[in-house]
């Protein structure tokens, strides 16, 4: 199935900010979404250390603020 990746990167880091806990200026989320995913979400400069082991991505600060405002656009009240 055909799929636009672009709107599926963006959903991804805007449910990352729901998990998201500050560090620094970015942040740091569980990493448990599509490899694929998350590869594309790293080279757009989001996040890093997907090839840790670690069970967490750290989110740049430009990721951490693209991830609040999407998860405002998309699925705030106000």
């Amino acid at each position: 199935m055909e799929y636009d990746k672009d709107k599926i990167d963006e959903m991804t880091l805007a449910l990352m900010y729901l998990v998201m806990s500050k560090k620094g200026e970015g942040g740091q989320a569980w990493k448990v979404f599509d490899l694929q995913t998350l590869n594309r979400l790293c080279q757009k400069g989001w996040i890093s250390g997907i090839k840790s082991k670690s069970a967490t991505v750290d989110v740049t600060a430009e990721g951490f603020e693209k991830a609040e405002a999407l998860f405002r656009t998309h699925f705030g009240t106000t």
